[in-house]
């Protein structure tokens, strides 16, 4: 992989692994009234929703902000009261007075920084999905723990306390369970138009480092203002959207590699040059004798998100509030509630774990299966064909 011309090894190495002991050696043991510091690597719209969110917490300080576009730099640095200013991510990790950084930049940038920050010796905060490709999940995580470091992927349903608790209280209910359908249609994050000033690249963008280890391609506004709609920065709704709902099964289930995925779908309405599907079902088939489907629509004729876990007993239907439904004549209905944020349970048990130095609840490991499972998905999609999958040694079987 390669960035600006460079090389970038994004597997741990004799030399890494000695870089991590130096890291490891600096990285103090933090108490609890000391302040947390921390780098923000991406600073766009959820860039900045998360700038908002850490900064509402009296123990962090934010001393480092990077991205490849001034504007954003100079918004961040309002939002944080001027922290220092990158466009070289590594020049941030360089930073021995930052305890961590929080990834809030395009898919295909996560598996080179969160490796790069892991050896810096920073505890990490990852936006999902995890990787853009699955090769790249258990790389991120053997950085992790051979640096010790706490990772929290951004898969906020792990936090959320209605969830939990139907885990413990609701999903016995359902017997033995038997599939996992989600939904999720006509999300605007995927249909995103460049103003037309950007047809000339604005001035303190920089496109090259935006574009990284992806192939080179001359300035296009709509990849960079739309990137979840091209497959070289991320997975389209599969790894955007269905990632959320089948890393909540995963949890509430108890099962998190599945051993066949197939997928069908196409560029059926938005002609924009997008490369990932505007429209798309999948199927997922799971060793423990269940399926999980997705279907997605960007189109504006069906909107809607969800989740429903059916088992021999009853049903879930898990959002906001979590309500089990029985099968007719199975008692009577059930269900556990909780406010509507759920991105600030996630943060705060990641600054904790910071602390405690336990896993989090979104653990680099989890982040990686739930990718993983995705992105077969999105693989068999690309391939025209079913993936069959070896969930023990974790790799594809070959036709």
């Amino acid at each position: 992989m390669r960035f600006m011309g460079e090389t970038l090894d994004m597997t741990p190495t004799r030399r890494t692994i000695l870089a991590a002991a130096t890291a490891a050696s600096y990285s103090r043991i933090l108490g609890a009234n000391d302040r947390i510091s921390l780098g923000f690597v991406g600073v766009g719209e959820r860039g900045k929703f998360l700038l908002g969110k850490f900064l509402s917490q009296s123990q962090v300080q934010v001393g480092a902000v990077c991205d490849v576009f001034d504007q954003r730099i100079a918004e961040a640095q309002k939002i944080s009261s001027g922290a220092q200013a990158y466009q070289d991510y590594r020049r941030l990790l360089e930073r021995k007075d930052l305890d961590g950084v929080v990834i809030a930049t395009p898919d295909h940038w996560h598996a080179a920084i969160a490796i790069d920050a892991a050896n810096a010796g920073k505890d990490i905060y990852v936006e999902k999905p995890l990787t853009l490709r699955i090769e790249e999940g258990l790389p991120i995580v053997k950085a992790v723990r051979l640096n010790h470091r706490i990772c929290q992927v951004g898969m906020q349903r792990r936090s959320a306390p209605q969830i939990i608790e139907a885990k413990t209280k609701l999903v016995p209910r359902l017997g033995k369970i038997l599939r996992a359908r989600t939904w999720w249609n006509g999300n605007t994050a995927h249909l995103r138009r460049a103003p037309e000033s950007w047809r000339t690249k604005p001035e303190g963008l920089d496109w090259g480092r935006f574009l990284g280890p992806a192939a080179w391609r001359e300035w296009d506004p709509q990849q960079f203002f739309n990137f979840r709609a091209y497959l070289d920065f991320g997975g389209g709704m599969i790894t955007d959207l269905f990632t959320h709902f089948i890393d909540a099964a995963h949890m509430l289930i108890g099962e998190d590699i599945p051993h066949s995925g197939s997928a069908a779908g196409g560029v059926f309405h938005y002609k924009d040059g997008r490369t990932a599907p505007d429209t798309i079902h999948a199927l997922l088939s799971y060793p423990g004798g269940w399926n999980a489907t997705y279907e997605g629509m960007l189109a504006p004729g069906a909107d809607g998100a969800g989740l429903e876990i059916a088992g021999v007993e009853g049903r879930l239907i898990v959002g906001r509030v979590v309500e089990f439904i029985p099968r007719e004549g199975g008692g009577k209905p059930e269900s556990v509630t909780s406010g509507a944020d759920q991105v600030m349970p996630h943060v705060i048990n990641f600054l904790d774990c910071m602390r405690s130095r336990k896993l989090p609840n979104g653990d680099v490991l989890i982040g990686h299966r739930s990718a993983q499972a995705s992105h077969l998905a999105t693989q068999a999609y690309m391939q025209k064909r079913q993936i069959d999958f070896d969930p023990v040694a974790e790799r594809v079987l070959r036709p």
